[in-house]
């Protein structure tokens, strides 16, 4: 059996075998490999394991189980609720893991919206020296009253200021461990935006190419059986590699840095030392060159930094200056792409010196409530609270977008999401619970080590699953009732293409005309009469608003979607002077 050595390539061969095969799942062997160059193939062709991970199995099966028996049963009595109570068809959905991720959202997404500003004062100021304008910090970052800010503002504004002392700092940076799935995904979605989901599609095809070792591991260490010398000389063939490739082949040993986390089944993710034979396309190369980088990088020398705090005393009151500078690169030098440079050089100074304060002021300023989750975020939220797997938590995310309950590079929860929750919280708790879903994911662990059977962690399972159900189906009036408003909210606010810029009231709306069926935009008030504007649309492709307005005239823009033809983002005015001499 030569699937993916990891719980879903053993079930999914396991399967294979059983029920294609003729139950020739016992009679099987096992190749064992992480990554898909030629050479590891043939090794773990020629080192058999005597026989697949039958633990391993019953776990795989198991979560399928779980996910088909929560997933099926929740999301059909959701669907089916809405549509008795609404006559209309719409797919809700939740699961063991699907609905604590969206609990993460709406709890955030509600202390954000019942989040109060609080108004606080700072003072922000700089200093010449040498004829260079620098920033620094007051001694408190939060001044009580606007009365008090400006007391110091006044007393320091004009005057010269003295350096009292001077701290320098040197410090080691090591470099950082190599990446596993989740690691590689935050940082593809910090340096490139890329969503977890397409980070880990392109790795999957990167992998495919026997470029880079198996990508969904959850290990940050890099045995030494991988051949660390061999992979640096075979990527110093590619140019823009030889320098440092070299470098590190120079050193008597190499050792890398390896993070704590680890994975019985693969190493860390890094470059196999193939290059590729055919052109990568955009995506592609930015993923691998991360890698390679990456890799490099663990190889490195720790980098030598210094870091300088200079206290000014203007009037009696404090004032810091800092800065940041790099000595020695180290490891950076290899991973110099994707590190945001922080340096801020001073000049020589001398305890004693004076400055000259050349601008000082109150900054007023407000709290803020805590950020959205974004998907990288998220993803890490996940990970920490034991939900989900490497392989599943990025398709679990892309779900919460793809039902609507979600929104936005910021996590926006939508209506339909914070209904949906809602009605989970009244009449099945459970079912959102972090615990009740990590205690799942620690049953399944058990079965995987062959300290549980399958069939206990099931019956558990359903027994749990039992009073949920026949609760929701108690109360299926008023579930279907709650939700098909939820819908009907959700559908009216994805129509919704701005404010309607003649009545200031109403908004104006994708619309479908009763006598004709033709749609068009008009103010939500047209049908009660309390205002007329209208506006024509085209009949034929998918029109959805854009989400801006016209630079030009200020009205609010859709998006036309043809077969065949690429979007076409316009004004909604039909005399607006933006399409002047496309009449």
């Amino acid at each position: 059996m030569a699937t993916d050595y990891d719980v879903e390539g053993a079930t999914l061969g396991y399967t294979i075998l059983k029920y294609a095969c003729g139950d020739k799942e016992k009679q099987a062997k096992r190749m064992k490999f992480s990554t898909l160059t030629a050479k590891e193939l043939r090794e773990s062709y020629n080192n058999l394991l005597e026989h697949i991970e039958f633990p391993i199995v019953e776990a795989g099966e198991c979560r399928h189980f779980l996910d088909a028996i929560y997933g099926i049963n929740l999301s059909r009595a959701m669907t089916v609720a809405a549509k008795r109570w609404s006559g209309k068809y719409a797919t809700l959905s939740t699961g063991r893991v699907q609905g604590p991720t969206l609990k993460f959202l709406v709890e955030r997404e509600k202390i954000i919206n019942s989040f109060v500003p609080t108004p606080f004062w700072s003072i922000k100021a700089t200093v010449e020296i040498n004829g260079s304008v620098f920033d620094v910090e007051y001694e408190q970052d939060v001044i009580g009253t606007r009365d008090e800010a400006q007391k110091i503002v006044d007393e320091c504004r004009g005057k010269k200021g003295k350096i009292t002392k001077i701290e320098i700092r040197r410090f080691r940076q090591n470099p950082p461990p190599p990446f596993d799935l989740g690691t590689l995904q935050s940082e593809a979605y910090n340096l490139f935006r890329y969503t977890p989901r397409r980070t880990a599609d392109i790795a999957e095809r990167l992998y495919l190419a026997a470029l880079i070792s198996y990508p969904r591991t959850s290990s940050q260490k890099l045995p030494a059986t991988i051949g660390y010398r061999a992979i640096l000389e075979s990527l110093s063939k590619k140019s823009e590699y030889r320098d440092m490739a070299r470098e590190l082949l120079d050193k008597k040993e190499l050792v890398p840095t390896e993070g704590k986390k680890k994975d019985p089944a693969h190493p860390a993710i890094y470059p196999t030392g193939n290059l590729p034979e055919k052109a990568l396309s955009g995506p592609e190369k930015k993923l691998w060159n991360l890698i390679v980088r990456r890799f490099m990088a663990v190889f490195g020398d720790p980098a030598l930094k210094q870091s300088m705090k200079v206290s000014i005393d203007i009037e009696g009151h404090r004032f810091y200056l800092r800065g940041r500078q790099v000595l020695k690169e180290g490891w950076m030098k290899f991973y110099k792409p994707f590190i945001r440079s922080e340096e801020i050089l001073l000049p020589h100074l001398e305890e004693g010196q004076t400055v000259l304060l050349k601008m000082i002021a109150v900054e007023d300023k407000f709290t803020k409530p805590p950020a959205r989750y974004n998907p990288s975020s998220l993803l890490r939220k996940m990970e920490n609270e034991g939900l989900g797997t490497k392989a599943t938590r990025a398709r679990i995310i892309d779900m919460l977008y793809s039902r609507g309950y979600v929104s936005g590079e910021r996590a926006v929860v939508s209506e339909l999401g914070l209904d949906v929750i809602d009605v989970l919280e009244r009449y099945c708790p459970e079912v959102i619970s972090v615990s009740f879903t990590r205690e799942l994911e620690e049953s399944m662990e058990l079965i995987q080590n062959g300290k549980e059977k399958m069939e206990n962690v099931l019956e558990k399972a359903v027994n749990r699953l039992k009073p949920v159900l026949e609760n929701l189906k108690k109360h299926e009036e008023s579930v279907g009732q709650e939700l098909s408003e939820a819908i009907r909210k959700a559908r009216m606010q994805q129509r919704i293409v701005g404010e309607c810029p003649e009545c200031g009231t109403g908004k104006l709306t994708i619309l479908y005309s009763r006598r004709t069926g033709k749609r068009f935009i008009g103010c939500t008030g047209f049908f009660k009469g309390l205002c007329k504007v209208s506006f024509p649309l085209p009949q034929k492709g998918t029109v959805k608003p854009a989400g801006k307005r016209c630079p030009v005239c200020g009205y609010p823009m859709v998006q036309l979607r043809v077969k065949g033809k690429r979007p076409w983002t316009f004004c909604i005015r039909p005399d607006c002077p933006s399409k002047e001499g496309k009449r």
